[in-house]
């Protein structure tokens, strides 16, 4: 007897990033369960999908890392605009902006409209890290430490699953235990929240610290989609233009979801919509008609699972 199959969760756009294939940290069972749950409109890939660092030394690939690239190729083929925009670890790709690996399209960085009219800067992050951009070597040597921090993370969590534990980001509680990397993390958010408001921009999504966010900074919306090899997580759009987290670290598909938060549209991202595009089907009211909620719209930074 044929098994019903499973329904998939609709949204209508979906941000992934630092997926890091290529490497042994990278969790891509937990990605193609993910993709496999979901229909999407838009999928927005954020930048280090591949680590073209570890082509030279510490290559991995298995079959399921195969399967998560045929998975969003299938996805691309059935309809799904599917936009790659590199980061710092696949940055080779950068140099084929412009062009299409079949349905995928390559862009340095591109606009995204939500359906309530807020126009967000989707860009990977790493034009903003300093050492990235000045000191490569550094930036390297560090990129071997947290290697071996996620190899140890690795062998954590296999130990936990033996014992019935659930997932738990052993690199992720170090980090934000240091007090170095948690200013490093604010200092991150305050510049990219600041380029995108210079630029006319609502809010910003991008990648690259590894660190899930929603929440406004100095009033511009600032997402980060998080990465998928500590705390698999995605950064979704439903129908009506509400952003949240989403965290995939359960195998059984369970799904933590953060609650979102609504910020008003300028008014010259309102203006600028075309009447001919489908998202200015969507009603959408001024800044002045729109009635003040009794909480603040700051969502809650999204919560790392307590160690056992």
């Amino acid at each position: 007897m044929e098994q019903p199959a499973k329904s998939k969760t609709r949204h209508r756009a979906v941000w992934i990033s630092d997926v890091h294939l290529g490497t042994r940290g990278c969790k891509a069972d937990f990605l193609l369960d993910f993709l496999k749950s979901i229909e999407t409109e838009q999928l927005y890939l954020v930048g280090d999908i591949i680590d073209m660092w570890k082509a030279r030394s510490g290559w991995f690939w298995n079959d399921t890392q195969n399967k998560v690239l045929r998975r969003i190729l299938k996805m691309a083929n059935k309809g799904t605009h599917v936009w790659f925009v590199p980061g710092n670890h696949d940055e080779y790709f950068r140099d084929f902006v412009g062009m299409r690996f079949g349905d995928v399209q390559v862009v340095e960085r591109i606009d995204h409209v939500t359906a309530d009219g807020r126009k967000l800067l989707v860009m990977h992050g790493d034009q903003f890290d300093a050492i990235v951009c000045n000191h490569r070597w550094l930036a390297m040597l560090g990129g071997r430490v947290y290697d071996w921090t996620i190899v140890l993370n690795n062998w954590v969590n296999a130990i936990r699953r033996r014992l019935g534990m659930p997932y738990w980001s052993l690199s992720q509680y170090l980090k934000l235990k240091a007090k170095s990397a948690t200013k490093m993390i604010g200092t991150f958010e305050q510049v990219v929240a600041d380029y995108a408001r210079s630029h006319g921009y609502d809010g910003v999504v991008c990648g690259h610290i590894h660190k899930a966010e929603i929440r406004s900074v100095d009033g511009v919306l600032y997402c980060n989609d998080g990465d998928w090899v500590e705390s698999c997580t995605a950064l979704v759009e439903d129908a009506d233009g509400w952003l949240e987290i989403v965290e995939w670290t359960d195998r059984k598909g369970s799904v933590v979801r953060e609650e979102r938060e609504q910020v008003v549209p300028s008014c010259d991202s309102v203006a600028s919509l075309d009447p001919a595009d489908d998202v200015a089907e969507i009603a959408t009211p001024m800044p002045d008609e729109v009635a003040v909620p009794d909480q603040p719209p700051v969502a809650p930074p999204v919560r790392e699972p307590a160690p056992v």
